[in-house]
């Protein structure tokens, strides 16, 4: 899919995101996102407007903010060109910023977490869906989601956050051609979402072609399931397990295990599953 994403974000008179639509969600009575003038233009953020949110008390740990479906960011699909985000919060409170992305469908492969690591000063975080490329879920995306405060631990008084230049940037150095980037080395990403149930993304990195053995084996290593069995050309790729239909062995709550075998390349990571 052509990459379209309208960016930087950076609630600037005239910027993409001026105009847009932004929805609160989960945030006690939902008070809207304000566009604001810059607290603080240090030389880390020297922008002249930024994004207010503030996250109530009474609101949820997740509460956030979404851009408008079919509009405001475009349609684009995540590729090496533009999987690395970063933006900038101004926070009195250290918590995890998230940051997610949502096809039309609703389906999403979740946020990304980053927690900023001083307070009442502008700093950029930094967020890798590289992992993400080449899942259905990121294909085809037209909303982004930001959650300011995402604190499971509750709050414990309304606070303020200001988040400002949501920029995209590429993973890896070179044309920004999706076609003609392959991975520089072989990888196996963690699964997503973990824990889970009853099914799960696995993806993974192939810089040349070769045979590929994906396998499921249980914590005792006791085989379960054989996800990929066959020659597969360089990419970016991804399977999915499903624990409910996809196991030669009866499956239950519990820790597992999948391996990668491509040409000398072993790696072994562990996922839970729930019931």
């Amino acid at each position: 899919m052509v990459l379209a994403q309208n960016s930087p974000i950076d609630f600037e008179i005239g910027g993409y995101d001026a105009t847009w639509t932004w929805t609160v969600f989960e945030n006690g009575g939902n008070p809207p996102l304000e566009i604001v003038t810059n607290p603080n233009t240090d030389s880390v953020n020297s922008s002249t407007t930024v994004a207010k949110f503030t996250a109530l008390q009474a609101g949820q740990p997740w509460a956030g903010c979404e851009s408008l479906h079919g509009s405001d960011i475009g349609t684009f699909s995540l590729d090496a060109t533009n999987s690395i985000l970063k933006i900038m919060v101004y926070k009195t409170v250290i918590s995890d910023v998230g940051l997610k992305f949502v096809i039309p469908s609703s389906g999403s492969l979740g946020e990304i977490k980053v927690a900023n690591t001083v307070t009442n000063a502008w700093e950029e975080l930094t967020f890798d869906f590289s992992s993400h490329i080449g899942l259905l879920e990121a294909i085809g995306i037209d909303q982004i989601v930001v959650f300011p405060d995402f604190n499971l631990g509750g709050r414990t008084q309304d606070n303020i956050i200001y988040f400002d230049n949501i920029s995209f940037y590429s993973n890896s150095v070179g044309t920004d051609n999706r076609n003609e980037i392959l991975p520089q080395r072989f990888t196996l990403h963690q699964n997503f979402p973990n824990p889970f149930n009853p099914s799960t993304t696995i993806g993974y990195e192939l810089p040349e072609d070769g045979l590929v053995n994906i396998t499921i084996y249980n914590i005792t290593g006791r085989h379960i399931s054989t996800l990929v069995s066959s020659h597969q050309n360089a990419g970016y790729k991804s399977t999915q397990w499903n624990a409910t239909n996809d196991s030669d062995e009866p499956v239950g709550a519990g820790l597992y295990l999948y391996r990668i075998e491509a040409d000398n390349y072993v790696q072994t990571k562990k996922m839970i599953l729930l019931k």
